[in-house]
C-alpha cells in the first residue's frame, strides 16, 4: 500500500532477524539481502543517502557470503549492481559505474536461459551502458545498451500476452486494494478511480457492457469523495467525462452526452489558466531546478542538462518580470550548459544549439556567443566516427546553422567571425573527409612515429568511413569505425600537445582564407531567411569587405530556383528528358528574365559597384571574380544576372565569373608540379543510353582544345573510353579535369551525386577514394540537367574543387562556349596573372 510505517516494519523485522542469525547459518546471506532490498526501498522513498550506504553494505555482505554455484548468486550480484547504479546516480562517482557494470555483467553471465529474470538482467545491463555512455560519450557503450535492450525486449512477453495476463490480474489487485481500505481513507478516492480506468481499458479491449457501467460506477464514486480543492478534482470530472462519452457512443443516448459535456465543462473550469499557472509554477519550477543544480556534484555527467534547465527558468522569470539579474543568471547558466565538462558531446552541442535558436528571437540572450557555442561544438555532432550518410542527415537536424551564425556575426559586424563559419560549417562533412588525406609532412619531421600512426589511422578511418568498396577495403562493422574516430582523435590531441603544433589540422582562420583570393576578387554571399550579405576578399588583402544585400532573401532565392527547374522541365532539359515530340500540353514558361534581373539588381550589381567594376567600361580582358553562393541562392546562375532588356546590364559586359563551393578549395588548389605544363583532361560523352543527346560536348572540347595549345598538355576520353575507371585513373595524372556529360545529383546522399559516363554513373564517393595530390583546378562541368552545381548545390555539399571552371553555361542542348571569355579565364589560372 507504500505506507511508510510498513516500510519501517519491515526494516525492524529484517534487522531483528540479521541480529538473531550466527554466524555461518546458512540463511546468514538472505537476511542481509532482505535487510539490504528493505533499506534500498526507504532510500528510493526518502532519498536519505546513509539507507544508500546501509544497503551497498548488507548488498555486498550478502555477496561474500554466497558460495559459488548457488541458485541466488545472480541476484546478488543484481542486487549489488542497481545499488551501486542508484548511488552513482546520486553521486555521479564513475567507479560506482563500473562496479554496476561488473556487478551486472556477472549476473547475466550467471542467469542460464529460459530463466524468467533474464528480460531484468539484460535491461539492467542496457542501464548501466546507457549511464556510461551518458557519461564518457563512448558509442560502443551506446551500442552495447541498445544490445541489451533489444535483447531483453525480445524475452518479454508480447504486449498481447501480457495484456492477457496483466489486466485481469490489475482488476483483481485493485478490487483487492478497496476491499481492504478502510471507508474515510484519504485514499479512498485513488482506489476507486484506478479499478475505474481499468474497467474502462478492459471495456475498450473487449466491448463488454458490464465493464463501462462498472468504470462509470467506481468513476462516480471518485468524484463523489474527492474533496472540493482537491488538485485531482479536475481529472476526477475529466474521467467521468470520457466514461459518459464511451455509453454514449455505444447506446446513443443525449442525457450521457450531456453528462459527458457537464463533467467536461467543470474540469475546464477547475484547472487553473495559463496565468495562474505561471503565477505559482514558475517560481517553483526556478526554486526546485536550483536544489537540483546544487545537488548535482561537478563530475556528473547530467550537469549541463541542470545549467540549461536552470537558464531556461530564468529566461521565463525575466520574460516575465523584467528583471535584469534574472537575464543575468539566464546567461551564465546558458555558457555552463555550454561546456562539454563529463557530459556527452552530442547533449552539451543540443545545449548550445537551443541557446543558439532562442537568441535568434531574443538579442538580449547574445546571439554570436551562443552561435559560437553552438559552432565550436558542431564537430562533436557532425562526429567522424558516424558513416558519410549518418553525417549528412545530422547535419540537416542544425537546420542550417553555419548560415544563421554567418548572418548573426554579420549583423556583429564581425566579418572574420563569420567568414569562418560559414567556410568551416557549411562543408563540415567534405572537410572532414580531406582532413583525413592532409600531408603530415611536418609532424613526420617532429614526431616520426605519432605521424605514422596518425597517417595509417587516417587511412583506415577514410576506407571505413566511406563504405565504397575498393582493393584496400572490406565492409566494416560501425564499432570498428567507432574505435578508429576514437584513436584518431586522440593522436590529434597528441600532436597539439607538441610545442609548435597547437594549430595542428585545426580550421583555417580568416587570415589564412583571404589568401584564397588569388586571381581576383572572392565573393562569399550569405543567402539567410531575411537577408543577403556579400563579404569581399581581394588578393593581396586582409581586409573583409562587406555589402548588404537587403532586397534579396532565400524565399526569393527560393523561387528563381523553382522557375529555372520548370523552364528546364518545360524544355525537356532536366535529367533523363528526351525532347518531347508534339501533342503533349506543356506549362507556360516561367518569366526566367525576371529572376536574372532580381540577381542582377538585388545581388551582382551592388557587389560590382563596391569593387569599382561599373565606372569603368575599357577593362579588357575583364577582371576575373569568383563566386561562393550559399543556401539556395548556389542553385541560381550569377554569371547570366542581368536585365536584357537595359544596355549594359548584365554581369559579363564587366567581369568573368566563376565558382567555387568554398574558400579552402582555392586554398587547396596549389600550383602545378614544377618544370613541367599542366595536364588538361577532357571527358566528353554526347550519347548516353537513356539520356537526351549532348551534341554541343564536341565543340566545346574543340574549344578547350583550342585555348590549351601551347600552355598544357591536353587529353581526352570520349565516347566508349570515357569509362568510370578510364576517367578515374586518368584524373589522378592530370591537373585539371573537364566534364562535359549528363550529371545527377542525390539530395539524400550527396556522395552518390555524380557523371554518368560509357559504362555508368561515377559518383563522388568513388571519387573520393583517390587522393588527388598537387592538383590545380578540377572543373566539373556537366550538361544542365542537374538540379543544382554538384559542388555548390547545398549548404553542406561534397565539395572537390572548384565548381565550374566555365564561364559559360547555358540551359540549352547546344552548349555555346565564348572563345575569348574562355581564353581570359585560362590566362588568369594557368598563367598565374
Amino acid at each position: 500500500m507504500g505506507d511508510v510505517a510498513d516500510l519501517e516494519k519491515a526494516l525492524e523485522c529484517y534487522s531483528r532477524a540479521l541480529e538473531l542469525t550466527p554466524d555461518g547459518h546458512p540463511d546468514l546471506p538472505r537476511r542481509h539481502a532482505n535487510l539490504g532490498v528493505s533499506y534500498g526501498n526507504r532510500y528510493r522513498r526518502t532519498g536519505d543517502v546513509a539507507d544508500l550506504e546501509k544497503a551497498l553494505e548488507c548488498d555486498s555482505r550478502a555477496l561474500e557470503l554466497t558460495p559459488d554455484g548457488h541458485p541466488d548468486l545472480p541476484r546478488r550480484h543484481a542486487s549489488l549492481g542497481v545499488s551501486y547504479t542508484d548511488r552513482y546516480q546520486r553521486t555521479g562517482d564513475v567507479a560506482d559505474l563500473e562496479k554496476a557494470l561488473e556487478c551486472d555483467s556477472r549476473a547475466l553471465e550467471l542467469t542460464p536461459d529460459g530463466h524468467p529474470d533474464l528480460p531484468r538482467r539484460h535491461a539492467n545491463l542496457g542501464v548501466s551502458y546507457t549511464d556510461r555512455y551518458r557519461r564518457t560519450g563512448d558509442v560502443a557503450d551506446l551500442e552495447k545498451a541498445l544490445e541489451h535492450r533489444s535483447r531483453a525486449l525480445e524475452l518479454t512477453p508480447t504486449a498481447t500476452q501480457t495484456c492477457q495476463t496483466a489486466m485481469p490480474k490489475a482488476l483483481e489487485c485493485y478490487s483487492r486494494a478497496l476491499e481492504l481500505t478502510p471507508d474515510g481513507h484519504p485514499d479512498l478516492p485513488d482506489r476507486h478511480a484506478d479499478l475505474g480506468v481499468s474497467y474502462g481499458n478492459r471495456y475498450r479491449r473487449t466491448g463488454d457492457v458490464a465493464d463501462l457501467e462498472k468504470a462509470l460506477e467506481h468513476r462516480s464514486r471518485a468524484l463523489e469523495l474527492t474533496p472540493d480543492g482537491h488538485p485531482d478534482l479536475p481529472r476526477r470530472h475529466a474521467n467521468l467525462g470520457v466514461s459518459y462519452t464511451d455509453r454514449y457512443r455505444r447506446t446513443g443516448d443525449v442525457a450521457d452526452l450531456e453528462k459527458a459535456l457537464e463533467c467536461d465543462s467543470r474540469a475546464l473550469e477547475l484547472t487553473p489558466t495559463a496565468t495562474q499557472t505561471c503565477q505559482t509554477a514558475m517560481p517553483k519550477a526556478l526554486e526546485h531546478r536550483s536544489r537540483a543544480l546544487k545537488l548535482t556534484p561537478n563530475s556528473h555527467p547530467d550537469l549541463p542538462w541542470r545549467h540549461y534547465q536552470m537558464a531556461i527558468s530564468n529566461l521565463d522569470q525575466y520574460q516575465h518580470t523584467g528583471d535584469p539579474s534574472q537575464l543575468d543568471a539566464c546567461l551564465t547558466s546558458f555558457r555552463q550548459s555550454s561546456k562539454l565538462s563529463t557530459a556527452v558531446p552530442r547533449k552539451v552541442f543540443d545545449n548550445a544549439f537551443q541557446w543558439a535558436n532562442l537568441s535568434s528571437q531574443h538579442a538580449y540572450l547574445c546571439p554570436t556567443e551562443a552561435f559560437c557555442a553552438a559552432m565550436n561544438l558542431l564537430p562533436h555532432f557532425i562526429w567522424l566516427g558516424a558513416t558519410t550518410t549518418q553525417r549528412y542527415q545530422d547535419l540537416i537536424l542544425t537546420e542550417n546553422l553555419a548560415i544563421r551564425a554567418g548572418a548573426a556575426a554579420i549583423r556583429s559586424s564581425e566579418y572574420s567571425t563569420s567568414l569562418e563559419w560559414l567556410e568551416h560549417g557549411r562543408c563540415i562533412v567534405w572537410s572532414q573527409a580531406l582532413l583525413l588525406r592532409s600531408p603530415l609532412d611536418n609532424l613526420e619531421a617532429s614526431d616520426p612515429v605519432l605521424a605514422t600512426r596518425l597517417q595509417k589511422v587516417s587511412k583506415q578511418l577514410h576506407h571505413a568511413d566511406s563504405g565504397y568498396p575498393t582493393s584496400e577495403s572490406v565492409v566494416y562493422p560501425p564499432e570498428h569505425r567507432h574505435r578508429l574516430a576514437r584513436e584518431y582523435s586522440g593522436l590529434l590531441t597528441q600532436a597539439r600537445a607538441l610545442p609548435g603544433f597547437e594549430d595542428f589540422l585545426q580550421p583555417t582562420k580568416a587570415a589564412g582564407l583571404t589568401r584564397a583570393a588569388r586571381h581576383g576578387p572572392v565573393v562569399v554571399i550569405n543567402c539567410h531567411q531575411n537577408d543577403c550579405d556579400a563579404l569581399v576578399i581581394m588578393p593581396g588583402q586582409d581586409h573583409i569587405g562587406h555589402v548588404s544585400l537587403p532586397n534579396y532573401t532565400q524565399s526569393k532565392a527560393q523561387h528563381g530556383w523553382s522557375e529555372i527547374e520548370q523552364l528546364l522541365c518545360n524544355k525537356s532539359l532536366r535529367e533523363r528528358g528526351f525532347k518531347p515530340k508534339g501533342g503533349r500540353v506543356r506549362e507556360p514558361d516561367p518569366d526566367i528574365g525576371s529572376v536574372l534581373a532580381d540577381l542582377w539588381n538585388d545581388v551582382v550589381k551592388p557587389v560590382l559597384a563596391h569593387l569599382g567594376y561599373l565606372a569603368d567600361h575599357t577593362t579588357d580582358p575583364h577582371p576575373h571574380i569568383t563566386w561562393c553562393p550559399t543556401g539556395a541562392l548556389s542553385f541560381l546562375p550569377l554569371h547570366a544576372a542581368g536585365d536584357y532588356d537595359q544596355p549594359r546590364s548584365r554581369v559579363f559586359d564587366y567581369v568573368v565569373s566563376s565558382y567555387t563551393p568554398t574558400l579552402t578549395a582555392l586554398l587547396a588548389s596549389g600550383p602545378t608540379v614544377a618544370n613541367r605544363a599542366p595536364r588538361v583532361l577532357a571527358v566528353g560523352q554526347m550519347a548516353t543510353a537513356g539520356y537526351s543527346q549532348l551534341p554541343g560536348t564536341a565543340r566545346e572540347l574543340a574549344s578547350i582544345r583550342t585555348h590549351t595549345q601551347d600552355r598544357a598538355e591536353y587529353s581526352q576520353l570520349t565516347g566508349s573510353k570515357a569509362t568510370a575507371a578510364a576517367v578515374l585513373d586518368a584524373m589522378e595524372e592530370h591537373d585539371w579535369v573537364h566534364l562535359a556529360c549528363h550529371a545527377h545529383q542525390n539530395v539524400t546522399d550527396p556522395t552518390k551525386s555524380g557523371f554518368f559516363l560509357h559504362d555508368g554513373r561515377l559518383d563522388l564517393a568513388a571519387i573520393n577514394q583517390r587522393s588527388f595530390r598537387n592538383k590545380d583546378w578540377r572543373s566539373y562541368r556537366p550538361a544542365k540537367r542537374r538540379q543544382g552545381r554538384e559542388a555548390a548545390g547545398r549548404s553542406n555539399p561534397p565539395c572537390v574543387g572548384d565548381a565550374d571552371g566555365g564561364v559559360s553555361e547555358c540551359d540549352s542542348d547546344e552548349v555555346v562556349c565564348d572563345g575569348r571569355r574562355r581564353h581570359q579565364l585560362w590566362q588568369m589560372r594557368c598563367m598565374g596573372s
